[in-house]
């Protein structure tokens, strides 16, 4: 279904609610049927942790994870160590053509027993699950760091734990610092000296009852509405914390080059327009890479340049986001260039009205593109696909302000 956000002034002071991180409630949904004793506040109500809780409980041999990245590499890992079970984890058209090969091949390297029912590399995959012996791997760590990830959580539930070797610039430090954490939160002793992290095996069951922290992918779309609000305009968003585990929690340094300030007030945070935008920006994003889309959006709104690197992720998410992003702010009037990891924008002078914005069966780019309300009307092709992250958005949206039809 699309929608037509009309040119819209939101209200000068707004409080929104924003459910768990997507990141974390996956990470603890894994750990949770590890060590069933634990439990889990505030879990994210987006698809993708509806679905990965669907089939942590599934007793079922096909399971199907749709368009769930995160849920597909984390359960291939979790499958893997389920001695005595087989599974099929297969997804959507767009799932069979994210790869899953580096994390398959660690995976085999350690013992597991994983064989491509279709295509090389790609899922479905067939999973027997077994006891792993072997606790010595090594991985590329340029790729996606939920490979690392996915390896991380369940390292404490093999035989002799897990000792992991990263070859190469490791992407995504926070998210892979954000499982240690958790990990570290259960009880799991573990280090990360150089490009080594260890995890040593736990064998009794903790029982704690941990809280998830909303979502700050989530919480940049308001950063980028306020950053296109008129001066003096708040926006309270509940609940984070001040030292986040998120990688994207770097909005709070980002926003500031356009006069966006950060405060926290116990678990809520409060974003308000304290001055004009500077002029072009230059970021690095190979640790918050989600959130390029919604930076991208806001310098063209404000019609600066930005030149944003980091990006070698983003060509295997949900769509190819680097020509997604250059495809539709073009249709805007913009001018894009992209490589293989960058992308670089022009500054621009006037954003054509009335376009219409594809979305590519991507959350992220409905969600990004949404705020351009602010200066023009534009319309949002399938724009509930934002339920696999934010399934409130649209509402939210609404509450603050924003006419949508």
């Amino acid at each position: 279904m699309d929608i037509t956000l009309q040119k819209s002034t939101i209200q000068k002071k707004s409080i929104i609610e924003i459910t768990g991180s997507k990141s974390e409630s996956n990470r603890l949904l894994l750990l949770q049927a590890l060590y069933p004793k634990l439990q889990i506040k505030n879990v994210s109500d987006s698809d993708d942790s509806q679905l990965m809780t669907k089939a942590l409980r599934s007793n079922g041999d096909i399971v199907d994870i749709h368009h769930a990245g995160t849920a597909m590499r984390f359960l291939t890992a979790y499958f893997a160590i389920q001695d005595g079970r087989e599974v099929i984890l297969t997804g959507s058209e767009r799932m069979k053509e994210r790869p899953i090969k580096i994390l398959v091949e660690a995976l085999q390297e350690l013992g597991a027993d994983i064989s491509y029912i279709e295509n090389d590399g790609f899922p479905p995959l067939k999973i027997k699950g077994k006891k792993i012996i072997k606790s010595r791997v090594n991985l590329e760590a340029n790729v996606s760091s939920q490979y690392i990830s996915a390896l991380l959580l369940i390292a404490s539930k093999l035989e002799n734990g897990l000792e992991l070797s990263l070859e190469g610039d490791i992407t995504s430090v926070p998210y892979i610092k954000m499982t240690l954490s958790l990990l570290h939160e259960i009880g799991v002793q573990s280090s990360f000296v150089g490009n080594t992290i260890t995890v040593k095996p736990l064998s009794n069951q903790p029982s704690k009852t941990l809280t998830v922290e909303s979502d700050w992918s989530s919480a940049s779309y308001f950063y980028s509405i306020t950053a296109l609000s008129e001066i003096g305009t708040e926006i309270t968003l509940s609940s984070y914390n001040e030292q986040s585990l998120q990688g994207d929690s770097a909005l709070m340094t980002i926003y500031k080059h356009f006069g966006v300030s950060t405060v926290f007030k116990g678990n809520k945070v409060t974003l308000k327009k304290e001055r004009e935008t500077l002029g072009r920006i230059t970021l690095n994003l190979k640790d918050a890479p989600d959130i390029a889309q919604t930076i991208a959006v806001t310098c063209f709104a404000l019609g600066i340049a930005c030149d944003l690197t980091g990006l070698h992720t983003l060509k295997i998410k949900e769509t190819d986001r680097l020509v997604a992003l250059k495809t539709e702010i073009e249709k805007l009037g913009g001018e894009v260039k992209i490589t293989n990891e960058s992308l670089h924008l022009s500054e621009s002078q006037s954003i054509k009205n009335m376009v219409s914005i594809a979305t590519y069966n991507d959350h992220r780019m409905a969600m990004a593109f949404a705020p351009l309300a602010l200066k023009t009307n534009i319309i949002i092709q399938h724009a509930y696909v934002v339920s696999k992250s934010f399934p409130t958005f649209w509402e939210d949206l609404k509450s603050i302000g924003f006419k949508i039809e």
